[in-house]
């Protein structure tokens, strides 16, 4: 699995471990942190690999499955490396498809909701093309998913790899960094130090939160299924930035009151994903209300404030990504 010690892939390195499975954790760590996967360490069956995947990758032994969720995924992270997010989503998706085929092993891309851009359809099904600006602020991200979502249909259509692609929105959850820089990480930070909680332009553009766990069953379910996609892994239930917000800091026990700060130019008003075919196809619907989701995250959230000497003990407000 590559991506194997970020927020999504050190919990689905957990679940794999739990149905029996040995895992290669594969990781440049980049932008995800020790700690994630640190209690795993020890097993007999869980192996980290620090690797680069844009250089070629090997792995003795038996390989049943790759995970590809290699990326920065937050605008923080993939502005401020464009090149290295571009040359993951080619040279990274081409070795780890390329070790797909070598092994004869089945192949998930996680893809991501960029690949529609700032959509003009709404819900978005998979068969919407999506509208993405090639040179936008975003482009890095958006078109580095795209183009692996075309590579790796055609090692599916010319090299008979067993490939399949996801397209996740919104996860979110325990193990998100601290400094990530989409909304969910941002707003609690802010709500638990008590800090205005900035929120851009006039806080009506909507996204659709669904909470990793969910996510995690998802990608099983793709992996375990004849499937190939793309299909949508995402929440149908949206609300505006401006409502998540305030579920936040109610759920924070915080009085932080909201800022509305400029919003980041070409940021989507609108991104929900339409499930109609997950749901058919893989019988997956998210099952975390997301009370309970916000309330897991805003939980260890607080617990990472108090335990992490790093963090000072007030961080100056800051606008977040809406991602």
């Amino acid at each position: 699995m590559t991506g194997g010690a970020g927020f999504i892939g050190s919990h689905l390195c957990e679940r794999l471990l739990a149905r029996g499975c040995r895992v290669v954790c594969v990781d440049n760590f980049s932008t995800s942190v020790w700690s994630n996967v640190q209690h795993l360490t020890q097993r007999p069956d869980f192996r980290l690999l620090r690797w680069d995947v844009t250089r070629p990758v090997r792995v003795s032994g038996t390989v049943d499955a790759v995970y590809h969720l290699a990326s920065p995924a937050s605008p923080r992270d993939y502005l401020a490396m464009p090149l290295e997010t571009l040359r993951t989503g080619a040279l990274g998706t081409w070795n780890t498809l390329e070790l797909a085929e070598q092994h004869r092993a089945r192949y998930l891309l996680v893809s991501a909701s960029a690949s529609y851009g700032n959509p003009q359809v709404h819900p978005q099904p998979e068969g919407y093309w999506g509208n993405v600006n090639p040179v936008g602020p975003s482009s890095v991200y958006d078109e580095a998913k795209r183009y692996a979502e075309a590579l790796t249909t055609a090692y599916r259509q010319r090299r008979d790899v067993d490939a399949k692609i996801v397209r996740v929105f919104h996860a979110f959850g325990p193990r998100m960094r601290l400094d990530d820089g989409r909304a969910i990480p941002t707003f609690v930070r802010q709500a638990l130090l008590r800090q205005p909680i900035t929120v851009t332009g006039r806080g009506t553009q909507s996204r659709s939160p669904c909470y990793v766990a969910d996510i995690v069953d998802g990608l099983l379910a793709m992996m375990d299924s004849d499937a190939s996609g793309p299909l949508n892994l995402g929440s149908p239930h949206e609300l505006s930035m401006r409502q998540l917000a305030h579920r936040i800091a109610r759920l924070a026990g915080s009085p932080a009151p909201i800022r509305l700060v400029p919003r980041r130019r070409e940021d989507p008003e609108r991104q929900c994903p339409d499930i109609t075919a997950a749901r058919r196809v893989l019988r997956w619907e998210p099952r975390t209300p997301l009370d309970i989701g916000l309330g897991l995250t805003v939980n260890w959230f607080r617990q990472q404030l108090r335990v992490d000497r790093a963090l000072p003990p007030t961080i100056a407000p800051e606008p977040a990504g809406s991602g």
